[in-house]
Formats: C-alpha cells, structure tokens, sequence
C-alpha cells in the first residue's frame, strides 16, 4: 500500500515525545525567590564588607551564587517549555529540567569550595568584627530565607497513572520529582544553613569573645552545602547519562513478559527521559508471535513506561531455545 492509500489518521499508532514535565507554579515562585535573594544578596555583601564579617560575606556570596543558579532555573523552565514539541529533541525535552538541577548542584559545589577557602584564610588572618550591625543584616538575610523555602517547598508533584493500575512494588502514583525546582529549594536551604551559623558565630563572638566561630562556621556550612551538592549530583547524573532501571523493576518487567506463552525476551533497554517519564525498547522470540499489543497490555501495571516499542521474533526452529 502506498502512502496515498492511507485515508486514515495514523494517530493511534503514533508515540508522544512531550515528557517535559510543566510546573508554571514552581517557575513563577522561583522568580520571586530570584528577586528576594538578589535584594538580599547585595545589602549582605556590602554589609559584610563594611563590618567585616566573613560570615555574613559568606552569606551574601553564597546569595550571589543562588541568584546565578535561579536564573538557570528559570532558564531551564522556559527552554523545555519553548521546545516540549521541538523533533530535534528525540525523546522531548524531559531531561532539560535535570540538567539545570545538575548544574545548579555544580554551583553550590563552587560555593561550598569558595567558602572553606576564604574561611581558613580568615581563620589565620583575623579581622575585627562590628558584630551589632552584622547580626541584624544576618537576621534580614535569614527571614527572607525563610519566606523563599516556603514559597519552594513544593518541589515534587504527582504525575497521575495514565496508563492503568500501578505495579504492586510501585506506589499507586509516581512522584513526579521537579530536579529543577528541588535544586533552586536546596539553594535556598543551603542560604539559610549559612545565615543561621553567621548568627551563631556572632552571637558567640558578641558575647563570648569567640571570634574564631565567625571563619569557623563558615567551614561547617561549607561542608554540609558540599554534602548536599554531591547528594543533587548523585540524583541528577544517573539521568543525562541514561542509567538503566533499576535490577528489581527490570527484572519485573522481564517477568510480565515471560509468563505469557513461550515468550523470551532477547533484549532490553529502559532507561529515563524526564523526572519520571521512562521509555522502553524490548525485543522479545516466541514460537506463536502475537499483536505488539498485546504484549504492551502485559506490561500495563507499569505507568512509568511512557514509550514502549515492542519487537517481535519468530522463531521457526523446533530446536529454537524457546521454552
């Protein structure tokens, strides 16, 4: 049959590549978060340098660093949005969002470096501290803090089951984990951890004489931050290098497969392509071949397979090591 002779819609035979998962809500409040942390980010870093305070100057780095990493939030949101139908993108543009998660966990990496190093030279070249002043601004900088994780609290939504019933090792609905909007929230944490040690530190050096704690807290918050930027890394790179699912599910999907029939699946390949979007590609031999439909309704307790391509072998051969 040529293609003219086609008269009807070829529709139902065709895959969605839109895995971009949309979060206008989380794209706007980042916005707000970008413009609070920017109005911050400059009152501390002029404060800081003006009473001489490394931690309230940490914060106010750190700040800088967040702004930077909000805007590639922002930018991230836009582009996948701007491109979710774009076929220049073979599986859609799911993986734009883990991408700017991965390089806002690259930037708080940097921060956590930049602060240990400007931390232990303060630590052997002290400076006098105005600590009224700074413990003021470092109050200012931890109340907006505050007001930006509340506006990004909601850092995961549900992504329904649109395929059926989930898979009895599966949660009912999979969490639809926006790495994107997760990054941008642990910047904001991040920026709280500095500004409440910054308020320790001072305090303590205020009242205690323990100037020390002023670069010293700046070393502790630099370490917990690194841990946080590896932890991002560790859920973000798995994804843009296309890790497979994991053994137990894999061998679950293997399963559904092989208890049908004779069916042997000779090949197998699931990997994501967005947050929670997966795509599969299974090559299967059987002695009795059946519809690719049918084997796709094998697999229907399993709604993180957003795309499925099937293949099916025939194995003609008695002696064929089909069971």
């Amino acid at each position: 049959m040529t293609r003219a002779q086609i008269s009807h819609p070829l529709t139902n035979w065709q895959h969605s590549h839109e895995f971009s998962s949309g979060h206008p809500d989380g794209e706007r409040r980042t916005l707000y978060v970008l413009i609070l942390t920017a109005i911050t980010m400059v009152a501390e870093i002029i404060a800081g340098a003006w009473y001489g305070s490394m931690a309230l100057l940490a914060d106010g780095w750190h700040m800088g660093t967040h702004v930077a990493a909000f805007m590639i939030t922002l930018f991230a949101y836009r582009y996948a949005s701007r491109h979710a139908n774009n076929p220049d993108f073979s599986f859609g543009t799911g993986k734009v969002n883990v991408l700017g998660g991965f390089a806002s966990a690259v930037a708080l990496a940097v921060v956590a470096l930049v602060m240990v190093v400007e931390s232990v030279v303060r630590l052997f070249e002290p400076q006098s501290i105005q600590f009224d002043q700074a413990i003021w601004v470092a109050l200012l900088g931890l109340s907006i803090n505050l007001i930006s994780a509340v506006l990004l609290k909601d850092h995961h939504h549900h992504d329904h089951d649109h395929h059926g019933h989930s898979h009895a090792h599966d949660h009912h609905h999979e969490h639809d984990h926006d790495m994107n909007l997760r990054a941008a929230y642990m910047h904001v944490l991040a920026d709280a951890l500095t500004s409440v040690l910054a308020i320790a530190a001072l305090l303590a050096g205020k009242y205690a004489g323990l100037n020390w704690l002023d670069p010293m807290m700046g070393i502790v918050g630099s370490l917990i931050i690194a841990r946080w930027a590896w932890g991002l890394v560790g859920q973000s790179a798995p994804l843009l290098l296309d890790a497979s699912i994991d053994d137990h599910e894999r061998l679950a999907v293997q399963n559904a497969i092989e208890s049908d029939a004779d069916n042997q699946v000779t090949d197998m390949h699931i990997w994501r392509v967005s947050s929670s979007h997966y795509v599969a590609m299974i090559s299967l031999v059987t002695h009795n071949p059946q519809s690719t439909a049918h084997y796709k309704a094998l697999l229907k307790d399993f709604p993180q397979l957003s795309h499925l391509t099937i293949e099916v072998n025939q194995c003609r051969d008695p002696a064929c090591p089909v069971r």
